[in-house]
């Protein structure tokens, strides 16, 4: 185990399983389309057995945002439940094979390896049938000193507020963090994931977060208002760093009274919007991990997020920054 990476990532382990599909299939299954369900490990059968052509890699939120900043070169770890089966074994080669340092050891038994099947149209829109499975078992004797070792910065999920002690392995990770004189990240997830642990999530950005990532439906479903103005309002009175993306309307910075406006970047062909924010949120931190003014931050998450819509999957080819010039 290396201590001195950049960035660690806590997450739900998902190994994405992505196929293009039509609006057909989408009916056959009884699937809306854009919508994520969760499912269980019969229908997580049912669905896969009726694909197509499908491409199998590490996936979920964080875990997307930890492959795409270790292919922009940073140093990263990461801390999620598989279990020991073939998509366990796809997850843990996928990463390792980026240089990711995977902290656990596979589960020997309990629930099968977390997967997302993502169906994706002809218009790039994304609709995810979700088995959680061993992801739902991470749990409070993972998060050690010893896992979590002496990172520069953590990034936690929020999905993990969903897992059964995941509320308090999220404070315990921030609090070992912190003791080793760590930045704690956040990223939102969702909107109803926030709306879900409303009082939980704001007692975590308002005592252990110093960064938050998350889009604009995000924040507002956590400060309980509908506009960007508000919104900054609010934040610049917090000393919590916030990058909040807006999709085509691209993103704003706030961190205390100091503020960026990012434009977004125009794309015609937008092939699967799967991961833009992980992708963004994987350049942003990049650049902070690297001491970048926030304005260059902003540019590098927007130029990661726009180059991952036009492809399939949300994995940051490696060099991505390479001749990127910001402005």
């Amino acid at each position: 185990m290396t201590d001195n990476v950049q960035l660690l990532g806590i997450s739900n382990a998902i190994v994405d399983v992505l196929s293009h599909v039509d609006s057909t299939f989408l009916e056959n299954i009884g699937a809306e389309p854009g919508s994520m369900t969760l499912i269980d490990l019969d229908r997580a059968h049912d669905i896969y057995n009726r694909m197509g052509p499908a491409t199998e890699m590490s996936g979920g939120s964080v875990a997307n945002t930890i492959a795409g900043f270790a292919n922009l070169g940073g140093t990263t770890a990461y801390i999620g439940k598989v279990r020991d089966d073939q998509l366990g074994r796809i997850f843990n080669h996928d990463m390792k094979s980026l240089g990711v340092d995977i902290r656990l050891p596979k589960a020997a038994n309990g629930a099968p390896t977390a997967r997302s099947h993502v169906l994706i149209t002809a218009d790039g829109q994304r609709t995810m049938q979700t088995y959680l499975g061993a992801c739902l078992e991470l749990g409070l004797a993972d998060i050690t000193e010893e896992s979590i070792g002496a990172p520069r910065a953590i990034l936690i999920e929020g999905y993990v507020w969903d897992i059964a002690e995941g509320p308090a392995l999220a404070k315990r990770a921030a609090d070992i963090a912190h003791a080793a004189g760590a930045n704690v990240a956040l990223s939102l997830s969702d909107s109803f994931c926030v709306e879900r642990h409303h009082e939980s999530f704001s007692n975590f950005v308002a005592n252990d977060a110093d960064i938050v990532v998350a889009d604009e439906d995000e924040v507002y479903a956590l400060l309980g208002m509908p506009g960007i103005e508000e919104a900054i309002d609010t934040l610049e009175r917090r000393e919590t760093l916030f990058a909040i993306t807006r999709s085509e309307k691209g993103s704003v910075i706030v961190r205390g009274d100091e503020h960026v406006i990012q434009s977004a970047t125009h794309v015609e062909d937008v092939v699967d919007t799967t991961g833009a924010g992980d992708a963004y949120a994987a350049g942003f931190l990049y650049g902070l991990a690297n001491g970048l003014p926030l304005g260059h931050c902003a540019q590098y998450g927007t130029h990661c997020a726009t180059r991952v819509i036009q492809q399939l999957g949300a994995r940051i080819e490696p060099g991505l920054l390479d001749d990127f010039e910001v402005l």
